[in-house]
C-alpha cells in the first residue's frame, strides 16, 4: 500500500486553468494540492518533460510525483484492462466527464463496433440490456460533438431495444440479468437510466429507478439488497452490497443532474433517495474510509470502491447544493483513502475485484470511479474559489 502524509484540516484543492481539455491539471502544471499530500508546484513536471521521460519507458520505474502524476497514471492503468460492456461504459463516462473528449469519442466508437442486434459493447453474445446500455450517454454526446451519423444512429438501436423488450416485469421494469434469467440488480440503476435520461426519456428513467427501488430497497436500514429473483419472487442475495449502493447513489447522481426543471418535484425525490443511500453506507464507514463488501457484515473483506462512489456521489451533490457541506468531511477521508491505493503502475487496490467480485482485488470500474471522485472533487473545489 502506498502511504502519504496528509493533514486532514483542510481539504485537497486543485487549480486549474484554460486549456483544450477543462482538466488541465492532466496536461499542464499549475496544480497545488492543501491537504491531501505535501505536493508542491515544484515537484509537478511540465507535459513536456513528462512526454520525454514517458517516451523512455520509465514512467513506472519512478515513485509517484504528485496528484497530477497519480491521475496519469490511473488513467493509463485503466486504458490498458479489458472490459466488458458495463465496464466500457464507466470508463466512458468517466473520460466524458474528465474533460478527455478525444477518448470518450474514442470508447464510443469502440461501443458501436460492438454494437449486435442494437446492444452496445457485446463480447459475450447479446449481452445484458442495461449493462450494454451503460456507455449510452457517451455514445449520444459523440453524436453531438462529431455530427457523425453512425452514433445517433447506434444511440436510437439501443433505444428501440430498450422500448421494445419484452423481457421485463409486469410493471416495465427490465431485467438486469441475460434472458433467461429474471433478476433485478441494484447494479442497474447505473447502467440504464443515465442513458434513458441523456436520451429525453425522463418519465422511463424514473420510472425504472422507482421500478428498482420497489424490489430492492429496505426503507429502515436505506440500503438496497443486491439481487431479486423475479422468476422464484425472493432474493437472490439479500446482502447489503456495498459496491451495489454505490452504483445506485451514483446513477441516481447522474439522472439528477440532467432532469429538466420541469421535474423539479421527481428530482426532489431522487434527491432525497441518493441522500437516504449515503446515509445508509455513512453508518458503516470504518475509520480508515473503507467499507466492508457487504457493508453491515464486518466478517466481509474491506474495500474501497464503494468510498470513491460515495464521494463522487457527495461531491456533485454538495457541488449542485442539494446535499449539505457536512458531507464533505467523510468525503475526504474516503478520498484519503482511495489515494492511498494507488500503486506505482496506476492501479487502484482493496477493490472490490475481478473476476467475479467477490475478493478484495481490481476493477475497471475501480479504476473509473477513482477517476469520476477525482474529477468531482476538482469541480466542487474549483467552483468554490471562484
Amino acid at each position: 500500500m502506498i502511504k502519504f502524509e496528509f493533514n486532514m484540516t483542510k481539504p485537497f484543492i486543485m487549480e486549474s486553468g484554460k486549456s483544450e481539455s477543462r482538466r488541465n491539471f492532466f496536461r499542464t502544471t499549475g496544480i497545488a494540492a492543501i491537504g491531501l499530500t505535501t505536493i508542491s508546484t515544484s515537484c509537478v513536471k511540465t507535459r513536456d518533460e513528462s512526454l520525454q521521460e514517458n517516451s523512455s519507458g520509465e514512467l513506472f520505474l519512478n515513485e509517484i510525483s504528485g496528484l497530477t502524476d497519480r491521475i496519469n497514471r490511473v488513467k493509463i492503468a485503466t486504458l490498458g484492462m479489458q472490459r466488458y460492456d458495463w465496464e466500457q461504459g464507466t470508463v466512458a463516462q468517466a473520460f466524458l466527464e474528465m474533460g478527455e473528449l478525444n477518448l470518450a469519442v474514442s470508447f464510443a466508437r469502440g461501443a458501436i463496433l460492438r454494437q449486435e442486434n442494437g446492444r452496445f459493447s457485446v463480447l459475450k453474445g447479446n449481452g445484458p440490456i442495461t449493462d450494454c446500455a451503460s456507455v449510452g450517454e457517451v455514445v449520444l454526446f459523440a453524436a453531438k460533438y462529431t455530427n457523425d451519423p453512425v452514433f445517433q444512429q447506434g444511440a436510437d438501436e439501443m433505444l428501440e431495444v430498450i422500448k421494445n423488450t419484452t423481457y421485463k416485469t409486469d410493471e416495465g421494469i427490465i431485467y438486469h440479468t441475460q434472458e433467461p434469467s429474471k433478476g433485478i440488480w441494484s447494479d442497474a440503476n447505473y447502467m440504464l437510466p443515465p442513458f434513458l435520461a441523456a436520451a429525453g426519456e425522463y418519465h422511463e428513467a424514473i420510472k425504472q429507478i422507482e421500478g428498482f427501488r420497489q424490489y430492492l430497497y429496505n426503507e429502515k436500514d436505506k440500503l438496497y439488497s443486491h439481487m431479486w429473483d423475479d422468476s422464484k419472487k425472493e432474493f437472490a442475495r439479500k446482502d447489503y452490497w456495498g459496491v451495489g449502493n454505490g452504483w445506485s447513489a451514483a446513477g441516481l447522481t447522474r439522472v439528477i443532474n440532467m432532469l429538466p426543471e420541469t421535474y423539479s418535484t421527481e428530482k426532489q425525490k431522487l434527491v432525497s433517495y441518493v441522500k437516504d443511500i449515503i446515509d445508509g453506507c455513512l453508518k458503516y464507514m470504518r475509520p480508515d474510509g473503507l467499507f466492508h463488501d457487504v457493508v453491515n457484515n464486518p466478517d466481509t473483506f474491506p474495500e474501497v470502491n464503494l468510498s470513491q462512489m460515495l464521494c463522487y456521489s457527495i461531491y456533485c451533490g454538495v457541488g449542485r447544493g442539494y446535499l449539505d457541506k457536512d458531507y464533505l468531511d467523510k468525503a475526504e477521508i474516503m478520498r484519503k483513502a482511495a489515494n492511498e491505493r494507488v500503486d506505482k503502475l496506476g492501479y487502484v487496490h482493496d477493490v472490490c475485484g475481478l473476476p467475479y467480485f467477490n475478493r478484495s482485488y481490481f476493477a475497471p470500474e475501480a479504476q473509473a470511479f477513482y477517476l469520476l471522485m477525482e474529477t468531482a472533487a476538482d469541480d466542487y473545489y474549483n467552483n468554490e474559489r471562484k
